[in-house]
């Protein structure tokens, strides 16, 4: 064996029979330990549970009823639901497929325990939304393995949320270093999905509507105020940083498998329908049909805003200018005039489509919840 300090530090690294922290440690090493929800009427039944996983650092609440437990989850943060398949009140696949309904607790994970034999039972328990089936009697070593498992995933799944959430928080940061565009974003999801409608878009593109309404710009974090805030007409090279907003946008937001439909907004929101465009001069049907529509909303949107280069247009000034620039080969010929007809129709009573400031953010939560289920 070599001498050297480098190589015999390497060996040592290396050795085998060092303890070395599986990556999925890291995962169980939060500063709160999980929450298990355990939901059965009888109490024997509890504690032999809470004994097979009192090894673990685990907290452990407990329903006897499917009504206790719903309580509990509208005020405790639960990480994983322990459930029997016969209950009172109602089922287990029934309380199953009530949980998963419900945006707030549709990813948290259900493992469903019977004593009830056959293939017929564990096929309706997971169908109903059950993440995991046991039969009893238990066995405690495969308890404590399937609920290690099931919360080591829910960690997984719950990191992915926190990394959406702070791409979303970064984009209206990006929003609000301009006080000219308050609600921007809130806006452009509303319009957009109003269009999506009336084309009669499915539920997954009108939900890449609403999140292409936060994320279209979230390339602009990295445009120096300098270039962004200019008021007068911008250099070539400053329009060359602009430009690159949307590529950087996309290259923010792809590691997000869940943000690929929004991907073509984010990087084709700028181009025109004559080729004219950015950053790939794609023109007509080739722009795709999402970042067209995101594109009008934003349009009309800048347009019935006021800037400091310009006062807020009225909406019948604003449709004129879009309807002359679809005219002259910028924007789509087909959406543009339908956006046009879908505003004119709107009344001031028909808060659904153009709702004001207030209500805004309630009902796109709203929207959100439904068109996530």
């Amino acid at each position: 064996m070599s001498t050297k300090k480098g190589a015999a530090k390497e060996v040592i690294l290396l050795r085998p029979d060092m303890h070395r922290p599986r990556w999925e440690n890291v995962l169980e090493e939060a500063t709160q330990a999980p929450s298990i929800l355990i939901i059965d009427d009888i109490d024997l039944n509890r504690r032999l549970l809470k004994a097979m996983l009192k090894t673990a650092n685990y907290r452990i609440l407990e329903a006897k009823r499917p009504n206790s437990a719903l309580a509990i989850l509208e005020r405790e943060k639960v990480d994983l639901v322990v459930v029997d398949l016969v209950m009172p009140e109602m089922s287990g696949p029934d309380f199953c497929r009530l949980l998963k309904a419900d945006r707030k607790t549709q990813l948290i994970p259900i493992l469903m325990i019977t004593s009830v034999l056959g293939a017929e039972n564990e096929v309706a328990g997971i169908e109903s939304g059950a993440d995991e089936f046991l039969i009893k009697p238990l066995q405690p070593t495969l308890v404590r393995t399937r609920i290690r498992s099931m919360l080591r995933n829910k960690a997984l799944v719950d990191s992915l949320e926190e990394a959406e959430a702070i791409l979303f928080a970064l984009a209206q940061s990006v929003e609000q270093r301009d006080k000219y565009t308050g609600l921007h974003c809130e806006r452009l999801a509303k319009y957009s999905i109003a269009l999506g409608q009336a084309l009669g878009l499915p539920r997954q593109d009108q939900l890449a509507l609403y999140r292409g309404g936060y994320l279209h710009d979230i390339g602009k974090i990295s445009v120096p105020d300098v270039i962004l805030f200019k008021r007068g007409v911008l250099t070539d090279e400053e329009w060359k940083v602009m430009r690159l907003h949307t590529i950087t946008g996309e290259e923010i937001c792809r590691p997000m498998k869940t943000l690929a439909p929004v991907l073509p907004i984010i990087r084709s929101h700028h181009e025109r329908w004559d080729g004219t465009g950015y950053p790939d001069g794609l023109a007509g049907e080739d722009i795709p049909l999402l970042a067209r529509i995101l594109q009008i909303a934003d349009i009309y949107d800048a347009l019935t805003t006021a800037r400091p280069y310009k006062p807020a247009f009225t909406r019948e000034h604003a449709l004129e200018i879009m309807l002359e620039e679809a005219n002259r080969g910028w924007r789509d010929p087909e959406l543009v005039p339908l956006f046009a007809e879908l505003s004119q129709k709107t009344s001031e009573a028909d808060a659904a489509i153009w709702p004001s400031n207030a209500t805004m953010q309630q009902s796109l939560e709203s929207m959100r919840r439904e068109l996530s289920k």
